[in-house]
C-alpha cells in the first residue's frame, strides 16, 4: 500500500475511534442526564406541593379542599413557552396524595382515588422515612411510555400522614433528548469531517514532499541534473538537505576519480611524445630534425593545454545544476559574429561558410558566454571534417516554441559504429587528410550546455551525405 494511504488510513482511524468512542459516551450519557435533571426538578416540586397539601390532608378535606380547587384550576391554567425552540403549551404532570395507609385520597387525573398504592416503591419507602422514587410503564408493552414517580412525605409536625407524588412521562423529555442526540451526532460527523479533511491535507502534504525526495533521489541516481526539491526549516527538507549533502560528498569523489582516470589516460600520448622527442634533442642531429622534434614537443605541449582547458571548462559545466542568471541571448547576431571569426579558419581549409542572416528569428533566455562556446564547437567539427571545395551551412529557424541552429557539412560522416559515442568525454574521430584527433571534449561541453538551457542537441548523418549537428534551445 502507498505510504500516503497507510498514513492517512492510521491518522484517520486513530481519531475515528477517538470521536466514535467520544460520541457513544455522550449519547448514552443523554438520557439519563436529562431524565437525573428531571427527577431533581420533581423532588422539589413534591415537597413544595406537600407542604401546601398539609393542610387539607390533616384536616380531611384533600379530595375538595383547597389544594384540590387550585389543582383543578391547573389544567385551565393557559400556558405558551418556548423551551430551547421547543412549544410548551400544558402542563405535564399528575399529582396524587395518598394517607398514611397508602390508600389514593386525591388524584389530579381523579382516575385512581380510593386504589391502595402501599406497595408501590414511591409510597411504600416515603411512608417509612426514606426517598421513594419509581419508574412505571402506562403501557407494559411499550417501552416508551415509562412515567417517573418522585414521591415527598406530607407531614404533621414530625409525624408522616401521608404521601404526595408528582409523575411526569419521560416522554415529555424525548424532544429534549433527541435534539441533544442530534446536535451531538452532527457535531461528531463534522469532527470526523475535519479530522478527515485535515489528515487528507497533512498526508498530501508528507505524500507529496516524499514523493518529491523520491524523485529527486531517482534523478540522481540517473546521473541527471536535479535540484533539492524542498525548501523552509522543516523535517523533509532537513532530510532533503542531508540527501543532497551525500550525494555532493559522492559525487565529488566520483568526479575526481573519474577525471583522474580519464586525464591520466588522455596526456599519455603527448606526453610520451614530447619525452621521445626530448631525448632525441640530447643527441647530435641536423638543425632540420632538431627543428621538426621541436616543433612536434611544441605541438604537444599546445594540445596538453587546449586538453586542460578544455577539461576545466567541461568540469566547470558539468558540476553546474542550473544556470543562476538568464539574459536575453538573440542567436542570429551571435551566429553572425562566430562565423566572421572562423571564416578565416575555414577558408585556411578550403571550406566555404554560409551562415544566415543577422536578423533571424528570436532570441533564448540564458548564458551568453556557454552558447557561444557550445555553438562554436558545433562549428569548429563541422569545418575540420569538411573536405576542401565543399561547404558547411549553418541556419537558424523557429520550431513552435523553440529556436533550432543546424550545423551541416558536405563530409564523410559518422560512422555507425561511433553515433552513439560522439558525445562521450574524450571519445573522437580521426580528422581527414590526416590531421590530429581533437580533445573529444567538444560535443560533449555542448550537450551539457544544451542540457542546462533545458534545450537538446543531436549529431546525425545527413540523407545526401556529411553530418548534421542540431542544437534545439526553447524560444524566450
Amino acid at each position: 500500500m502507498h505510504i500516503g494511504l497507510r498514513i492517512f488510513f492510521g491518522f484517520f482511524l486513530i481519531v475515528g475511534l477517538a470521536t466514535v468512542l467520544t460520541l457513544r459516551v455522550f449519547v448514552q450519557e443523554v438520557k439519563p442526564g436529562v431524565r437525573q435533571a428531571m427527577e431533581d426538578t420533581l423532588i422539589d416540586t413534591a415537597h413544595v406541593l406537600a407542604a401546601l397539601a398539609a393542610d387539607d390532608l390533616k384536616a380531611g378535606r384533600i379530595a375538595d379542599g383547597a389544594f384540590a380547587r387550585h389543582m383543578a384550576a391547573l389544567r385551565d391554567v393557559p400556558v405558551n413557552a418556548e423551551v430551547s425552540g421547543l412549544h410548551k403549551d400544558s402542563i405535564g404532570y399528575r399529582v396524587y396524595v395518598t394517607d398514611a395507609s397508602g390508600i389514593v385520597r386525591f388524584d389530579s387525573t381523579g382516575t385512581d382515588v380510593g386504589h391502595d398504592y402501599s406497595r408501590w416503591n414511591d409510597v411504600y419507602l416515603t411512608l417509612r422515612g426514606q426517598y421513594g422514587a419509581r419508574s412505571t410503564r402506562a403501557d407494559p408493552a411499550d417501552e416508551a411510555s415509562t412515567v417517573m414517580h418522585v414521591a415527598a412525605p406530607v407531614r404533621d409536625g414530625e409525624r408522616i400522614i401521608g404521601v404526595l407524588t408528582v409523575a411526569k412521562p419521560n416522554a415529555a423529555m424525548a424532544p429534549f433528548i433527541a435534539r441533544s442526540q442530534r446536535k451531538i451526532l452532527f457535531y461528531g460527523a463534522l469532527l470526523i469531517g475535519t479530522a478527515c479533511v485535515i489528515g487528507l491535507a497533512c498526508t498530501l502534504w508528507l505524500a507529496h514532499g516524499l514523493s518529491r525526495l523520491r524523485g529527486y533521489a531517482r534523478a540522481v541516481a540517473a546521473g541527471a541534473r536535479a535540484e533539492m526539491p524542498l525548501r523552509g526549516a522543516g523535517e523533509l527538507a532537513e532530510l532533503g538537505r542531508a540527501v543532497q549533502g551525500m550525494r555532493e560528498r559522492l559525487e565529488d569523489k566520483q568526479y575526481v576519480e573519474h577525471y583522474i582516470h580519464t586525464l591520466t589516460h588522455e596526456m599519455k600520448s603527448p606526453l610520451a611524445a614530447i619525452g621521445g622527442a626530448a631525448e632525441l634533442l640530447q643527441e647530435e642531429m641536423p638543425a632540420a630534425d632538431r627543428q621538426r622534434f621541436v616543433a612536434n614537443i611544441r605541438t604537444q605541449s599546445g594540445r596538453l593545454e587546449t586538453m586542460i582547458r578544455k577539461l576545466l571548462a567541461l568540469a566547470e559545466v558539468e558540476q553546474r545544476q542550473r544556470l543562476e542568471v538568464r539574459e536575453p541571448v538573440p542567436l542570429a547576431p551571435l551566429l553572425a559574429q562566430l562565423c566572421a571569426e572562423l571564416e578565416p579558419r575555414a577558408r585556411q581549409r578550403g571550406v566555404a561558410l554560409q551562415c544566415p542572416a543577422e536578423g533571424g528569428p528570436g532570441h533564448v533566455a540564458g548564458d551568453p558566454f556557454l552558447l557561444r562556446q557550445a555553438i562554436a564547437n558545433l562549428l569548429e567539427n563541422a569545418i575540420d571534417f569538411a573536405p576542401p571545395g565543399s561547404a558547411v551551412t549553418v541556419a537558424l529557424e523557429r520550431r513552435r516554441d523553440a529556436l533550432a541552429i543546424t550545423v551541416a557539412d558536405q563530409g564523410p560522416g559518422i560512422p555507425d559504429y561511433a553515433l552513439p559515442r560522439v558525445f562521450e568525454r574524450f571519445y573522437s574521430l580521426p580528422r581527414p587528410h590526416g590531421a590530429d584527433k581533437s580533445t573529444g571534449l567538444g560535443l560533449c561541453f555542448a550537450r551539457e550546455v544544451a542540457t542546462l538551457h533545458d534545450g537538446a542537441v543531436t549529431l546525425a548523418n545527413r540523407p545526401g551525405g556529411g553530418a548534421l549537428a542540431e542544437l534545439v534551445l526553447p524560444a524566450a
